[in-house]
C-alpha cells in the first residue's frame, strides 16, 4: 500500500478502535440549555430545517464534516456519505485532496460529485501545503477532483507537530490564503480539526478574503491523540499525551467567531453528536452545523445504519426546535430560549 493511502487507512481504523476524543475539555455544548416552551403554537409536520448557505438555498443546515479519502476503504466511506447525503439533503465536504492533487490513481477516492448531484460539496487541502510548493492552481485541481462548490483550507499545527512525517511550517501562511482566496473563483473558507478558532484569529481570517470559517472545535476528536498512537517515538507520544485537553470548546468558538463576525458565513464543527447539540450550535449562531467521527462508524458498517443516524440527528433538531417553539432555521439563530446553565 502507497505510504499516504496506509496514513489514510491507519486514520480510519485509529478513530474506529482507540480513544482519540479530547480528554479533560467537552465541546461545550453542555454549558447551555434550551427553555422549554409548553405551549410552541407550532404544527411539529411544518417546521422546517432549509436554509441558505453562501447564497445556495440547502434542504438542511447540516452538514458531513471533511473527514476521509485517498485509500480504498476511505473511498468506500465517501461515496456511501455522499450517497447518504445527497438523499438527505446534508452538505458535505471530504478529507484533504492532496493525496490525489500528487497521485491521480486516488482522485476516485474523492470524485463524489457523481454521488451527489445537487448537495453542496467542499474540497479540502492543508493549509500549510501553501508553504511546501502549493498554490491557486494545485487548489483548483482539488476542487475539481471533488467536483466541489467551494474549497476549505484546514489549519492543524498541533497535529502536524505529533504526525510522524509532519509539515510544521506555518510562517506566513496569512499571506498565502489571502491569495488562495483571491486566485479561486469558488468561495475559499478555512476550518480547524478539532483545536478551535477564536474571534481574533476569524477576524484576520476574513480580511484576507475568506469566505467561511469552520470553528472545528475542542470536544470531539483530538488529532494530538489520533497521531500518539500512530508514533513509534516514545518521546512524541508521551508529549502528545499532555495535549489531550488542549483546544477552545466548539460552543465557546462559535459565539467568539459570530460576535467578532456578525454576518460571515460561519460552520460550527467538533464534537457535534445529537440533532440537540445541531440545535444549539445553530442558536450560538453557525449557520451550518458539522458532524464528522459520530458519522464514521455506521458509515463504515451500512447504508442503513448511516441512514439512520442522519434520519435521527434530524428527527431531534426538528423536536429541539418544537420544543422552544421554533419553526425555521432563521427564527432559530439568536433565540432567546437558549441560555446558559446556573
Amino acid at each position: 500500500m502507497e505510504p499516504t493511502s496506509e496514513r489514510k487507512t491507519e486514520h480510519i481504523r485509529l478513530c474506529l478502535e482507540e480513544q482519540v476524543n479530547a480528554e479533560g475539555i467537552r465541546n461545550g455544548f453542555e454549558k447551555f440549555r434550551f427553555r422549554h416552551n409548553a405551549l410552541p403554537e407550532l404544527d411539529f409536520t411544518e417546521i422546517n430545517l432549509k436554509t441558505m448557505f453562501l447564497g445556495a438555498s440547502l434542504r438542511t443546515p447540516l452538514l458531513i464534516s471533511s473527514m476521509t479519502g485517498g485509500s480504498r476503504l476511505a473511498g468506500e466511506i465517501n461515496t456511501r456519505l455522499a450517497e447518504a447525503a445527497e438523499r438527505r439533503g446534508w452538505s458535505m465536504g471530504v478529507g484533504s485532496v492532496r493525496a490525489a492533487v500528487e497521485r491521480d490513481e486516488l482522485a476516485p477516492t474523492f470524485a463524489i460529485r457523481r454521488f451527489a448531484p445537487t448537495i453542496p460539496i467542499i474540497a479540502n487541502l492543508g493549509a500549510v501545503q501553501l508553504n511546501y510548493g502549493y498554490g491557486p492552481e494545485n487548489c483548483k485541481r482539488a476542487v475539481e477532483i471533488a467536483g466541489a462548490d467551494m474549497l476549505v483550507l484546514h489549519l492543524n499545527s498541533l497535529q502536524e507537530v505529533f504526525q510522524p512525517e509532519g509539515d510544521t511550517n506555518f510562517g506566513g501562511l496569512l499571506e498565502r490564503i489571502e491569495e488562495v482566496c483571491r486566485e479561486l473563483p469558488i468561495p475559499v473558507g478555512v476550518k480547524e480539526v478539532g483545536w478551535g478558532i477564536d474571534g481574533a484569529t476569524a477576524k484576520r481570517l476574513r480580511e484576507a478574503g475568506v469566505a467561511f470559517i469552520d470553528v472545528a472545535g475542542a470536544g470531539g476528536t483530538s488529532w494530538s491523540q489520533v497521531e500518539k498512537f500512530r508514533g513509534s517515538d516514545p518521546v512524541r507520544r508521551a508529549a502528545a499525551e499532555a495535549f489531550a485537553d488542549w483546544g477552545i470548546p466548539t460552543a465557546e468558538c462559535i459565539r467568539e467567531v459570530r460576535a467578532a463576525l456578525p454576518d460571515a458565513a460561519l460552520i460550527g464543527s467538533g464534537g457535534l453528536n445529537t440533532g440537540v447539540d445541531a440545535a444549539k450550535a445553530l442558536a450560538l449562531g453557525a449557520d451550518l452545523a458539522g458532524f464528522g467521527r459520530a458519522l464514521l462508524e455506521p458509515a463504515v458498517h451500512s447504508e442503513e445504519r448511516l441512514d439512520a443516524l442522519l434520519e435521527r440527528v434530524e428527527l431531534e433538531l426538528r423536536t429541539a426546535m418544537f420544543g422552544i417553539g421554533t419553526g425555521s432555521i432563521p427564527a432559530l439563530r439568536g433565540t432567546p430560549r437558549l441560555v446558559r446553565r446556573e
